[in-house]
């Protein structure tokens, strides 16, 4: 495996970089989940939003990716990447502590513009930081290390999450309803305080020198060239379509569980919180797998499990909302968190390890750039649609009877959200064929990845109900605090 700019630091310098790029990512996380998300469409919500402006602050972090066009002129013009990158996210940061006064603006559609503009510029913000962020972690990090540090990076960060999402449930069902909209503004307030503390981590992560090459194209050149190259071509293809299947429900899912379905936000929250509870209890599973089959075949396995859960989704309140409802909804997050841990990463892994050396900057940012462009149309359409079909109905009724008298059961029925939830199906399994043209490396098949993975969390699950702390201590933050209090009452009866 090709070494990278990381060389020239030294293993301290790597493992301090590791522990800092850890919190920067848990507290980064905590940022996320308190402003974007089911918080998010419940503040526009309380603002009055309808579809179409769900769906423009659910394409304003894709779309502000293009942002990354000049930021590789200025990358390899300052040739700072660390510089660009907490200056950039910092000042997005800054932002989000501004709109935690827009609940107390009197005029709520003037609340509402206000929202959308600051979540234009964070997004905008956040793509440079993370053009900027790719490059250097590219140079940074061991190739072959890339799912174990990563995995452990994304575990940490959504425990985090977790936490930050649970907790903002509980303070908005238990926040007067009559002042429900001032619980965001303290939600925005601590996400503010939680983004400075990951900048700060960020800071402190070392900056290998950038590679020198010959002779630097123009960026138009340097844009063109991830597109002419036909082994690289593929997984654009992949990631475009991909990212425009899922992206055309993603942001939607808490406004059809609160209108359609009728839960409370702090239910929603309880869900997503699931989904993200199995999210990081796999991702450690996927990170190994990562590193010793492939990518590629984790994709092939993860984008239609999580497909078939965005399809279930309609058939927990078939024919409505009932007992069960939310049971059937917990299970299919579960799957989908599993589904999306595998897809996140190995879709970041496959890009680091795809770019060639020297030329991470433009094609990582042509990844970025293609799902944001594909991630961004993909919710306006969502909106747009969910506007056109919010009256209508498509059922499938099975009615049998005899002696004059008859039962009518509904076999099947989709109405307004759930037209979406069909389409993004069918176009994610045009992104599934896509895959199979991905190359990367050594072929593996998606059954070895399924045998596989369930014998790596058959391990993990001997491990936790194992009564050794040192195992408990490898998966769980609390084990770990333990193991070293342990270890340091230990050196001191020493």
């Amino acid at each position: 495996m090709a070494g990278s700019a990381g060389d020239n630091l030294t293993p301290a310098e790597i493992e301090h970089a590791k522990n800092a790029l850890v919190w920067d990512g848990a507290w980064a996380n905590v940022v996320g989940v308190l402003t974007s998300g089911v918080i998010l469409v419940g503040f526009a919500l309380e603002l009055g939003a309808p579809p179409l402006v769900i769906g423009v602050l659910g394409a304003a972090p894709f779309l502000s990716q293009l942002a990354q066009i000049p930021t590789i002129a200025l990358i390899e013009w300052l040739r700072r990447r660390r510089a660009i990158a907490v200056t950039s996210v910092t000042l997005g940061r800054t932002i989000v502590l501004c709109l935690a006064f827009v609940p107390f603006v009197a005029d709520r559609r003037i609340g509402l513009t206000l929202l959308v503009a600051g979540c234009v510029v964070i997004a905008v913000m956040g793509a440079v930081c993370g053009c900027a962020w790719n490059s250097w972690m590219h140079d940074l990090l061991p190739k072959e290390q890339l799912g174990r540090i990563f995995s452990r990076r994304l575990f940490w960060a959504t425990g985090f999450a977790l936490m930050a999402g649970l907790a903002s449930g509980a303070v908005i069902d238990h926040w007067p309803k009559a002042h429900t909209i001032h619980a965001y503004s303290l939600l925005f307030a601590i996400a503010a305080v939680s983004g400075f503390l990951s900048s700060f981590w960020l800071s402190r992560v070392p900056e290998p020198p950038m590679q020198m090459g010959a002779i630097r194209p123009p960026l138009s050149q340097m844009l063109r060239m991830p597109l002419r190259d036909p082994a690289f071509r593929p997984l654009l293809v992949f990631t475009g379509i991909w990212n425009f299947a899922s992206n055309l429900t993603a942001p939607f899912f808490a406004v059809y569980f609160v209108q359609q379905l009728g839960l409370a936000l702090g239910t929603v929250v309880a869900l997503w919180a699931i989904s993200q509870l199995a999210n990081m209890l796999t991702l450690r599973v996927w990170g190994r797998l990562s590193d010793r089959l492939s990518n590629r075949a984790i994709l092939a396995v993860g984008a239609p499990v999580y497909l078939g859960a965005v399809l279930a989704l309609p058939f927990a309140a078939l024919p409505g909302p009932h007992a069960l409802t939310i049971p059937v909804l917990a299970v299919i997050h579960v799957v989908m968190g599993t589904a999306t841990a595998a897809v996140a990463l190995a879709s970041g892994n496959i890009g680091l390890k795809s770019a060639p050396a020297g030329r991470a900057t433009e094609y990582l940012a042509s990844i970025s750039l293609t799902a944001s462009v594909a991630a961004g149309v993909a919710p306006l359409l969502g909106g747009a649609l969910a506007g056109l079909l919010a009256e209508q109905e498509f059922a499938i009724v099975v009615q049998w009877g005899a002696g004059g008298v008859s039962t009518a059961v509904t076999a099947l029925r989709f109405r307004h959200w759930e037209f979406l939830f069909v389409l993004s199906f069918i176009v994610g399994l045009f992104a599934v064929t896509a895959l199979a043209q991905v190359r990367e490396g050594g072929q593996v098949s998606e059954q070895d990845v399924i045998q596989n993975f369930f014998l790596e969390a058959r391990r993990t699950m001997r491990s936790l109900s194992s009564v050794s702390g040192l195992q408990i201590a490898t998966l769980f933050p609390f084990g770990r605090f333990a193991a070293a209090r342990v270890s340091r009452k230990s050196g001191r009866d020493g």
